[in-house]
């Protein structure tokens, strides 16, 4: 579904995400992760065409420079960090959005783009909200409408830059449930980048950690998120244990090993 080779992007003179090689197969959930700087962010804004790039870019083995803006847009769909909301704009109208890659040349929506958008939105529970603007909903109400918007847009490979960066953990794991409940009942196709280690290692196949712009590390979350590793490159202190979805991390302190390490915590097992 996605293959970057030697994928490489400069900003104003400074290499940012430096020679990525990554294979994502249809229907995998690959999660970047890494430190403040690392290049995550820039990377899926590359993939996703905000940005130039050099290297290799095959979206279904199509390179991406040979697809026109409209053509891309049908194949891949990105919620960003902070998405630009107009002002006033009602829910409904803000996941109409999605479908202009579908509409024709006047820009018109047809009855199946109205139709699409209404089924979106009552699958991801908020037809309720259709006529209410974006500014009067709560933060994890307005990520849904977020993915929303992107889920219209009907394209196979959905890019997720930090989805659950401003929201409690209640909300994280809401959204986060919601899309692997859509990745596995639509064969979607799932990029993300995640700060939270724990999280990533819950919903992801596999891991890409990088650090300075380059892999340091991929595989499987338990492969990619041992002690030894995030040691080195986050610089931190953690405790690894094994959970029923993936490896769990825990900041410790430096020092003496804890209780934590003999295996007594009462949520964590031997």
């Amino acid at each position: 579904m996605l293959r970057l080779g030697q994928f490489t992007v400069d900003i104003d003179g400074h290499r940012i995400v430096d020679g990525v090689d990554l294979v994502v197969p249809a229907g995998e959930w690959v999660t970047v992760i890494g430190p403040n700087g690392a290049g995550k962010s820039t990377l899926l804004r590359a993939v996703g065409g905000e940005l130039p790039f050099t290297g290799v870019l095959e979206l279904d083995g199509v390179r991406a420079h040979d697809l026109r803006r409209r053509d891309r847009a049908l194949r891949v769909a990105s919620v960003a960090q902070n998405p630009v909301v107009p002002a006033g704009m009602a829910v409904f109208d803000y996941v109409l959005l999605g479908r202009t890659p579908h509409m024709g040349f006047l820009g018109r929506e047809s009855t199946a783009d109205l139709a699409v958008t209404t089924e979106v939105l009552t699958r991801l529970d908020l037809e309720r909200f259709a006529r209410r603007t974006l500014a009067t909903l709560s933060g994890g109400e307005r990520q849904r409408v977020f993915l929303a918007r992107a889920l219209a847009q009907e394209a196979p490979l959905l890019l997720l830059d930090e989805p659950t960066s401003a929201l409690d953990i209640g909300h994280q794991q809401e959204v986060l449930e919601l899309v692997d409940e859509l990745r596995r009942a639509d064969g979607l196709t799932v990029l993300a980048t995640m700060h939270d280690l724990a999280v990533a290692g819950e919903y992801a196949d596999r891991l890409v950690l990088l650090d300075g712009g380059r892999t340091v590390a991929a595989g499987t979350p338990a492969e990619v998120l041992t002690e030894e590793i995030i040691g080195r490159h986050y610089r931190a202190t953690v405790r690894v244990f094994p959970g029923a979805h993936g490896p769990l991390v825990v900041p410790a302190r430096p020092g003496p090993r804890s209780g934590l390490d003999q295996g007594n915590h009462p949520n964590l097992g031997p």
